[in-house]
């Protein structure tokens, strides 16, 4: 016998989400015919973001079961599972991957029909180590994991690399490495930067969508389109080789159907039919940079996509036009023109960066790939006509995104469930939000929502959802079966664990409602030799409401309370490395049983490794161009081996980066490269970044420690 939920119990969740009415149609859009009824105004107080881990390492992406445990990635390797049950946090696998500019771990989903029985899948993309050249701590005046720029093909071809989509079984909270099927790779030529991110989805049906960047370096191009086609000229530096390659997999969308053994099936309706000579027919949707974040919308199949921008701030008509970041809804098949529309109105212009001469506008109808690096057809589909585009200045089409850095995420669209209301402690979101896709911006610490027009599907208006709530790089968003919407926040820095970032889960409970506590949990020692006794502290944890509290102190992540003092001390008699958590529930309140968790890591029989800059400093001057030359200082309970010291020079750009170069060993140089298009720019920075990992002892796991130094540009 079906249960429906009362009147009463409705009413109670049905609150509004947005927080502002619609304020303007896209631009060039037809009024809509049934207009999306407008929800009732309501504030941010409605919601709570409750953090689940705020040391993720540097986060990647996540997902999130259907047990609501969560996995997240990072993208040095690691996989971390977070479970409501206990608020722990474990590592539920370590991936060895290649890391060079952004490469490494990346993506993670579930099987759309996982139950944790018969179906554990859990699927990641990542780059596998192969033998791609590292750069040799014993030359330190050369940089071996460099490609070179310019060369023969012979020269290029260690750094062929690939990355990987497979799926492994989750076995409890454990990640089995050894049950790997791999389904598909990609290309990648490695050693220079950029774009070799990808994103998982899946639609109603079961297929899988990977969306996969243009592996192209966009540093010598001006902030325009990089085809740059000489002779002798690393292949990387032309994205007509891979987005608008019909024969490549980078700069696309596919849609594949996995098989039970991991092989896989193409689905009809693709942009090209199997067979067809020149063209993978896994390809969904062509000509496009950097899809970091794709979303399916399982009710009715749309696909939401966002690709990021170039760099030019302003448009030049000897080359086409300044960055535009873009969002749309793809129902179909097609080609999103990079690199050589921005919109079917706004082209690239044909430049020849030999003789530095340029030609005519790409024709965004009929665009023709002539690139000596095209292995696939010549003439292209027209360019599709995206929903939002806009710059990183104001602009009258969509005034609602603001100004600022660009950076678009697609984010999911809510799929409302009614046996969310007979939850006991509700999280769910409102029903105003129902089938509505979010949109967010890394750079600008937004959420917004994409209302569609019922009939036509078109965009709407365009919302704030959340405003007062603080952001700090949104990197990746998803709801959860409980109706919550769960966030991973990389923070403000560059390639490593920041300070702000963290996994959270947002919580709408109603105006007025109760909150879940706010813990904090630390340490007096966080280090030391067995036996070590630590004095742990509740101090700082907070309630809105004032309710009455419990404490659980669980101080070796076995899932068991160890003590509900809420200071308790505890003595480690064995080395190794814990990460000790405190769980507060409240036992007051409307709603009884809300808890939050916070951990603090203690580390027994090994001192983790304290890392700094002999050279350069932070605020040095320099400029673009410079070969630096970098020392490194480490202190360890260890013998410190130099091998383990990697140095990552990163080209600073407002709160983001984008990684150029890494060495190894404790001194060296590193040749920081010339961004073209961002010249006369503020808020750029050369980042230096320096990590080194411990080999461990006596059977603990070894312990990384890091420092970053940011110089200053002269020029």
């Amino acid at each position: 016998m079906r249960t429906i939920p009362t009147a009463a119990t409705v009413a109670l969740v049905a609150a509004a989400l947005l927080v502002s009415p619609v304020t303007s149609a896209a631009h060039e859009q037809p009024p809509p015919a049934e207009p999306a009824p407008a929800a009732p105004a309501t504030t941010d107080s409605a919601f709570q973001k409750v953090v689940l881990n705020d040391t993720p390492g540097e986060p990647i992406d996540l997902a999130v079961l259907p047990d609501s445990r969560v996995l997240h990635t990072t993208r040095n390797g690691q996989v971390w599972l977070n479970d409501p049950d206990t608020g722990l946090n474990t590592l539920a696998a370590e991936l060895d991957v290649y890391q060079h500019d952004e490469e490494g771990l990346q993506s993670v989903a579930v099987d759309p029909g996982f139950n944790g029985v018969t179906n554990r899948w859990v699927y990641l993309y990542y780059a596998p180590p192969l033998d791609t050249p590292l750069d040799d701590p014993a030359t330190p005046g050369v940089n071996e994991g460099d490609a070179p720029e310019t060369g023969s093909a012979e020269d290029f071809a260690p750094f062929e690399g690939v990355t990987r989509l497979s799926r492994f079984q989750l076995r409890g909270d454990r990640i089995d490495l050894g049950s790997e099927q791999e389904i598909i790779e990609v290309a990648a030529d490695r050693g220079l930067c950029c774009h070799v991110g990808g994103d998982i989805a899946f639609d109603g049906a079961g297929n899988l969508y990977l969306a996969t960047g243009d592996d192209s370096n966009p540093f010598s191009s001006g902030g325009y389109a990089p085809i740059d086609e000489r002779d002798g000229r690393n292949p990387a530096f032309d994205a007509q080789r891979t987005a608008a390659n019909t024969n490549d997999l980078r700069g696309k969308v596919l849609r594949i159907r996995v098989g039970r053994d991991g092989s896989y099936t193409v689905p009809r309706g693709n942009l090209f039919r199997p067979g067809t000579p020149g063209a993978r027919p896994e390809i969904y949707l062509m000509g496009l940079r950097n899809p970091f974040r794709v979303e399916v919308n399982r009710e009715n199949g749309d696909l939401y996509v966002a690709d990021y921008s170039p760099d030019a701030g302003s448009p030049d008509p000897d080359r086409g036009p300044n960055g535009h970041g873009k969002w749309f809804v793809a129902r179909a098949a097609g080609n999103h023109g990079w690199p050589y529309c921005v919109t079917p109105e706004l082209p690239y212009i044909d430049y020849d960066f030999a003789t530095g001469a340029s030609s005519e506008p790409f024709d965004c109808a009929a665009p023709v790939n002539e690139s000596p690096h095209n292995t696939g057809l010549t003439e292209l589909p027209p360019v599709e006509q995206p929903d939002v585009w806009y710059p990183g200045v104001a602009t009258p089409d969509f005034p609602e995104l603001g100004t600022g850095g660009v950076a678009p995420m697609a984010g999911p669209a809510y799929d409302w469930d009614w046996r969310t209301l007979l939850d006991p402690t509700p999280v769910a979101w409102p029903r105003s939000l129902d089938g509505v896709p979010l949109f967010y911006e890394w750079t600008r610490d937004y959420i917004k929502a994409f209302p569609l027009d019922r009939r036509t599907g078109e965009l709407s208006g365009i919302q704030d959802v959340l405003p007062s709530m603080d952001f700090a790089g949104i990197i990746d968003m998803e709801f959860g079966p409980d109706g919550a919407l769960y966030v991973l926040e990389y923070g403000k820095g560059y390639f490593a664990q920041n300070e702000e970032a963290m996994l959270a889960r947002i919580d709408h409970i109603g105006e007025g409602g109760n909150h879940s506590p706010v813990p904090a949990a630390s340490a007096d020692v966080t280090a030391g030799q067995a036996p070590l006794t630590v004095a742990f502290s509740s101090e700082g944890t907070e309630d809105a409401e004032g309710d009455r509290l419990r404490y659980a102190w669980d101080f070796d992540s076995d899932g068991r309370v160890d003590s509900r003092s809420a200071n308790p001390t505890h003595t480690y008699e064995e080395n190794g490395v814990y990460r000790a958590s405190l769980r507060v529930t409240d036992v007051g309140g409307r709603h009884r049983g809300r808890s939050a968790s916070a951990e603090v890591e203690i580390v027994v029989g090994n001192q983790p490794p304290q890392v700094s800059f002999v050279s350069p400093v932070d605020g040095q001057e320099f400029s673009f161009g410079d070969a630096m030359q970098f020392e490194v200082a480490v202190t360890d309970d260890q013998e410190v081996d130099c091998s383990r010291v990697t140095v990552t020079y990163i080209l600073g750009h407002d709160e983001h980066g984008h990684p150029q170069s890494s060495a190894s060993g404790c001194s060296g140089t590193i040749q920081t490269g010339h961004p073209e298009g961002h010249e006369g720019e503020d808020n750029l920075s050369g980042v230096f970044n320096a990590t080194y990992t411990d080999p461990g002892t006596d059977g603990l796991p070894p312990l990384t420690g890091s420092a970053e130094v940011i110089l200053t540009p002269v020029d």
